[in-house]
């Protein structure tokens, strides 16, 4: 959750000194005076729409156009508050304040549209408990694989054709693979754990038996073949909590793992948005 936080901070921040600005304008037209001139809300508002206006529209109309078909309770922008809470504990008032939310409420309604991205891009997808028990005990390993990557589905087949007839799988990374940092080596991997790869890349792997060899698998890079060598303990679990303590946790970051942020640009880019002002709209993509 702190992640999440520090992530959005710049897009708070401009709805903080936007907000400011506001408030200000209501005491007359020049917000601060100097020996060498004052600066009125117009030069002051036109500046922070210049640095911030973009990143905030953009949170206001994702909260305009998913509140509908995605509403969020209060009792759930309520649970993501405590969990933030009990992270923080003491330094919560503070930890707001430096990343740009200037109270709790404004903290709600960034939660409240973040919350309704998660559900638009998680439509869809299901998470068993037998998944996510899965994934605990995943957590408590570590593996190390060798893996081919290539642009598409025809080139990792034939990858696989001459895998199967008896070629090297390092010399075939050397060959074919795009993973440069990974190529010249065989494509060896350093070991991994949960969360340090891709899904698809990751989920694949914990299901192979070492010295097993995957079919294509498909992610945002392209199309891996994935080859486990190792599988091991990892050296100290003392810091995972049991599996109903973590379960909800857990489910939570499965769903998100497995989003699909196409599904939030097409809602967005089909929801017949106009922008008005010109250079907010040259900013605003989806």
């Amino acid at each position: 959750m702190k992640k999440k936080v520090l992530t959005f901070c710049v897009a708070a921040l401009g709805a903080f000194t936007l907000s400011a600005c506001s408030n200000a304008s209501a005491d007359g037209d020049v917000v601060a005076e100097t020996a060498n001139g004052d600066i009125t809300k117009d030069e002051f508002y036109n500046k922070l729409v210049d640095q911030y206006g973009d990143a905030v529209l953009k949170e206001m109309l994702y909260d305009t156009v998913l509140s509908e078909e995605y509403p969020v309770s209060e009792e759930e922008v309520q649970a993501e508050i405590d969990k933030v809470k009990e992270s923080y504990g003491d330094q919560f008032e503070s930890a707001l304040q430096q990343n740009g939310f200037k109270d709790e409420a404004q903290f709600k309604d960034f939660l409240k549209t973040q919350l309704q991205k998660e559900k638009a891009t998680t439509q869809g997808v299901e998470v068993t408990d037998e998944e996510v028990k899965e994934y605990y005990e995943n957590m408590k390993q570590e593996v190390q694989a060798q893996h081919i990557l290539v642009e598409d589905e025809e080139t990792a087949n034939e990858v696989i054709e001459k895998l199967n007839n008896g070629g090297d799988f390092a010399n075939l990374a050397k060959e074919y693979s795009t993973d440069s940092s990974s190529a010249e080596n065989g494509g060896k991997l350093d070991y991994f754990s949960t969360g340090d790869m891709v899904y698809p890349f990751e989920q694949a792997a914990y299901n192979l038996e070492v010295g097993n060899i995957s079919k294509p698998v498909q992610s945002d890079y392209g199309y891996h073949i994935i080859k486990v060598t190792d599988k091991r303990e990892k050296e100290d679990n003392s810091s995972l909590g049991t599996f109903d303590e973590m379960k909800d946790q857990l489910k939570t970051e499965l769903l998100n793992r497995q989003a699909n942020p196409e599904e939030l640009s097409d809602i967005m880019n089909n929801a017949e948005i106009n922008i008005n002002n010109k250079d907010l709209k040259e900013k605003i993509s989806f």
